[in-house]
């Protein structure tokens, strides 16, 4: 994206497990993330199993298996329907 390249936001892909997590870290800080950040490994197994790219938000449920899948980002981002689903995930688990 050419906002990257006009903030100086321009990495070269990751060699190493190491160097993932060095940006990882350093997008969480500088962006001020305040969630828990997951890092796939450089095999990107993950990314294939959950089509992770473009970016998506997604709520795991206490089994472990996709509750909520949202339409990629960062423009199909509708917090919203992810509000939606996680009211509706707290209000089964208290059943």
């Amino acid at each position: 994206m050419g906002s990257n390249i006009r903030d100086g936001v321009v990495l070269r892909d990751p060699r190493s497990e190491g160097e993932r997590t060095q940006v990882a870290e350093s997008c969480v800080r500088n962006l001020g993330i305040r969630f828990p950040a997951l890092v796939d490994g450089i095999d990107n197994t993950v990314e294939r199993q959950y089509t992770g790219w473009p970016d998506r938000l997604y709520l795991i449920g206490s089994d472990g298996r996709v509750a909520f899948k949202s339409a990629p980002g960062p423009y199909g981002f509708e917090p919203a329907e992810l509000g939606k689903a996680l009211r509706e995930m707290t209000l089964t688990a208290s059943r």
